[in-house]
Parts: structure tokens; sequence; C-alpha cells
């Protein structure tokens, strides 16, 4: 799939504010600074359209981005991520609630992408997260991020690990993505399976 267009459609922290348009949509959410904006602004090829920070926790609604507007468009949508933030505890269990509305109630999200920092073992907080999509049945994947920063051989042993923590929650591993956005890699094999989840359906519409 080729990014021709990527732009902002909306933010609102409830998701029966979310657009009402009836396109695909993939969420994309991670634990605090695991590099999400940094991977979408990579994905689409546009520098700012996700707004990066040094402080975890930035994002804290549910964004929505129209891709290819003009042809065949899908919704890309940053979720608020789980764990660490600057903010108070009340404030962020707020968010990973909304978070976790939108994945249950949103009947046209497609696929929620896990993000998970490949630089660590496996953390409670992910697991957690997996565990839980998992008993509710959501479709995911999981995208590892920051793979640029480790020798291949911790790289390896800890994608092993992580393999391990996905086989106890879930039948068979996910479809699984390694990628750098400073090395701008993985794209094109995230893009090409939202190509193929489109093609299902549009085949069932």
């Amino acid at each position: 799939m080729n990014v021709i267009s990527a732009d902002f459609v909306s933010s609102v922290a409830f998701v029966e504010d979310c657009p009402k348009e009836p396109l695909p949509e993939f969420a994309f959410v991670g634990r605090s600074n695991v590099g999400k904006s940094s991977l979408i602004n990579y994905l689409v090829n546009k520098k700012n359209l996700a707004k990066t920070s040094s402080m975890p926790g930035k994002t804290r609604t549910i964004n929505h981005y129209v891709i290819n507007q003009t042809k065949r468009p899908w919704f890309l949508v940053d979720l608020p991520g789980y764990g660490f933030a600057n903010a108070p505890e009340k404030a962020r269990k707020k968010w990973e609630k909304n978070t976790r509305e939108y994945i249950i109630d949103r009947k046209n999200l497609m696929c929620t992408f896990v993000l998970i920092d490949s630089r660590h073992k496996p953390q409670e907080l992910d697991s957690d997260f997996i565990r839980w999509l998992a008993k509710e049945q959501a479709p995911m994947a999981v995208i590892f991020t920051k793979t640029d920063k480790l020798k291949p051989g911790v790289l390896e042993e800890n994608l092993e690990l992580h393999y391990a923590m996905l086989s106890k929650f879930l039948d068979g591993l996910p479809n699984v993505f390694i990628s750098s956005a400073s090395e701008r890699t993985g794209a094109t094999e995230v893009l090409d399976f939202v190509t193929q989840v489109m093609k299902t359906w549009i085949a069932e519409k």
C-alpha cells in the first residue's frame, strides 16, 4: 500500500464521539514511551501527523486520521497509552477505560496494533493488556519498536521471551512486525497487512 494522504480528523475522549463514517479502522496502542507517535509518522511518511514528545503519556484522547481519503480510505487511530504518564492516577485510569471501551464497542475496528518496546524483556503492563485483548477476542497484531537500539543477539533474545509470553494467552502467535522509525524499517510489512485486512472487509460488504 502506498500512503498518498494522511489527514487529522478528530480528537475525542469517548467512543460515542468518534467519526460516524463506516470506514475500516486500525488502532495503535502501547505502553507510554513506546515510540507510538514516531512510528505512526513514519508509517504515513508525514513528519508531524502524530505529535511526539519526550514526556510519556502525551496521547490522552482517541485520535482519528483518515488515510488515502480519495481512494480506499481508512482510519488510523492513535489511542492513549497504558501505564506511566505524567498525570494523576485517576486521569490515567480514565484514559485507559476510554481505550478499552473503544476497542470493545467500535464495530469497524479491524485490528489493534499493540506496540512493544523491543529493548525490554516482557513487562507486566504489556502482558496484562494482551491478555485482556485475548479475553475480549479482539483482533490484534504486535509491532516491536526501537529494534535499532539493540545488538542482533540481544534483540533475538528479547523477542523469544516476548513470543513465549504471547503464547501463554493466544492460540498461536499473532501477526508480528519488527520496526524502527529511526532506521525506517517495518512500514512496508505493516501497510501490506493493512491492505490484506481491508480486502477482506471490502469483500464482506
